[in-house]
């Protein structure tokens, strides 16, 4: 891994009392609903930025991964959503700043960047990240090829990488939970991919590589199988 790059002039975004206060009603609420087993939660560090890398199989993915991590996680979120006017927008824009999101545009070039420095941002500020290598949601149920954005933050920031499998979040449909046979979700947190053998290598094989062994770790925890493409299957 390259050096960490210095820290931002412009200080990141951190989750306030709101996402605290809304994590602490959903656990109860989630383990009611959809029983989540949680396997290797201590292999997400105490201390220091994190990068979580995940497959995604549905919406629920970005509340259930928060839920399970003992540290808080931060996401980016569709600028869309801290948009609006009157009461209405402010209070949009207030309560995903207070949860720690990020507005990002979904594009490619200026915007795709924005993306990633904002991520940088917050693991150079020493926080958890999340990620979806895959970029979208999987329709078919299989672990599509990832992008280079998140091997680009890890070696970047020298954060440390955390691979996810969810297992059992795309079959969440609303009020499943109240039928007989309900999934039972599982949130898989691997070890921390060790890297330290890319040191020396040029930036965008060491890229290539790094997001070859996210998705292979995926892969193990989510006993996916691979499709070997890009996932074009969702636009969400």
């Amino acid at each position: 891994m390259t050096a960490a790059a210095p820290p931002s002039p412009n200080p990141a975004p951190r989750a306030g009392a709101v996402y605290f206060f809304g994590r602490a009603i959903l656990r109860p609420l989630f383990w009611v609903m959809y029983r989540p087993r949680i396997v290797g939660r201590t292999n997400v560090p105490e201390h220091g930025p994190v990068l979580l890398v995940s497959n995604h199989l549905s919406s629920l993915d970005t509340v259930i991964i928060p839920t399970s991590a003992v540290r808080p996680v931060q996401f980016l979120i569709k600028a869309s959503y801290f948009a609006g006017s009157g009461v209405l927008g402010r209070f949009k824009r207030w309560f995903f700043g207070s949860i720690g999101g990020v507005p990002v545009h979904r594009a490619t070039g200026r915007d795709a960047r924005a993306a990633l420095d904002a991520g940088s941002s917050i693991l150079r500020a020493g926080s958890v990240f999340a990620v979806f290598p895959e970029g979208t949601r999987s329709r078919d149920g299989k672990l599509h090829e990832g992008h280079g954005g998140a091997a680009w933050m890890a070696r970047d920031t020298g954060a440390a990488v955390v691979p996810i499998g969810l297992i059992g979040t795309g079959s969440v449909r609303p009020l499943s939970h109240l039928l007989p046979g309900r999934p039972r979700l599982e949130v898989r947190f691997g070890e921390p991919l060790d890297l330290t053998d890319l040191a020396g290598m040029p930036d965008g094989r060491a890229r290539r590589e790094i997001t070859e062994r996210m998705m292979a770790a995926i892969a193990r925890l989510s006993g996916q199988e691979r499709s070997g493409s890009v996932n074009a299957s969702s636009r969400d």
